[in-house]
Formats: structure tokens, sequence, C-alpha cells
């Protein structure tokens, strides 16, 4: 299922119509999705290089209008919706476990982490932001940062850099964003101990 998921996103990156599939992927994405925006984003950047800010302007608004959807379900709609989407995934369990142990400035923390990197899954994060009752203010604002980076900073080295950089991302995608979230998690570590 995945491998087709994949394959169907890929093909996406060829159509005329890719901006609006990467509206929609990045969307989805956010609160119900399996496949991460990136692999339909990668691809058009480096067939248009001189439209990568506007890929990137495009995944990010709807990456956060995704988020903000996942937060809705996570907050009105979280048995009736949100429970059964995370049991499809098998994320319930994590979801779970999460929601036992989290404290509100824990799921700040998971809304950069999954922004920047993914790590949890961000559609994790954004139910688990409404059903939580994280601020939605908060939520957006982070959402826009974070998600914001990410495509920017991907559109940036991938215009710069090309197909160099690709090779090097796709191979190092996980390890680059893990440390950009450690970094961040330091800061707010450091931040929090000064207090």
């Amino acid at each position: 299922m995945l491998r087709g998921l994949y394959d169907w996103t890929m093909a996406l990156a060829r159509r005329k119509t890719a901006v609006w599939w990467l509206a929609i992927v990045a969307f989805v994405e956010s609160s119900v999705f399996l496949v991460p925006a990136d692999v339909l984003f990668l691809p058009m950047v480096l067939a248009k290089p001189h439209r990568a800010m506007h890929y990137a302007f495009v995944a990010t608004l709807f990456s956060v209008l995704g988020g903000i959807a996942g937060w809705f379900l996570g907050h009105y709609a979280f048995e009736s919706i949100a429970r059964p989407v995370l049991e499809f995934y098998g994320k319930l369990h994590a979801f779970e476990e999460l929601q036992a142990t989290v404290t509100y400035e824990t799921i700040v923390l998971l809304l950069i982490t999954s922004g920047l990197a993914h790590l949890p899954p961000i559609k994790v994060v954004t139910i688990l932001s409404g059903a939580a009752n994280i601020s939605l203010s908060l939520f957006i604002i982070s959402a826009v940062i974070t998600r914001g980076a990410r495509f920017f900073i991907l559109a940036g080295l991938l215009r710069k850099y090309g197909e160099d950089i690709r090779h090097f991302i796709e191979k190092r995608l996980g390890l680059i964003s893990a440390v950009a979230a450690a970094a961040l998690i330091a800061v707010y570590a450091a931040y929090v101990f000064l207090r």
C-alpha cells in the first residue's frame, strides 16, 4: 500500500496540475495522509527551480491549513473521526502513549520536531494538539514557522544546488532534520533551565 501511494505521488509531480496536487497532498498530509508532501515537492522544485519559492509557499500554506484541520479533528471530533484515522495508520497506540505523558511544553516541542522533521508524524501531533486543547493561535504560529522553514530551506537548497543537493538530501534528510530538531530542543531546554 505504501509503495502504491508513493508511486502515485511521484506520478503527480509530472503533471501540469502538479501545484494543485501539491496543495492537496500538503493539506491532507498534516491531518490524515501517510505520504509526506516532500515526495511531490522535491521533484517539482527540481523540474522547475525558478518556481521553487512559489512551491514552498503553496506547500507551507496548505500544510498549515491541513494542520488546523487536524487540530479541529482532535479538538471536536476525536472519537468519531480522529480515532479511526489513527487506528487505520496504526498510530493510535503511539498517540495514546503521547497523550498520557505529555505536558503543554512537550506538545510545543513536538510541534517543532514534527514540523521540521516529521518526528513524530505531523498528523499525530496536530490531532494531539487539538485533543489536548493547545491554543489554536500558538499551534498556527508554530506550524507556520516550522513548516515554512522546512519547505523554504529545501526550496532554496534545491534551487541553488539542484541535482547534487537532491541526492545529498534524499540520502540524509532524516539525519539533517533530526540534527536541526535536536538543536532546537537544546535551545528550548536551555531556555527552560535558565528561566
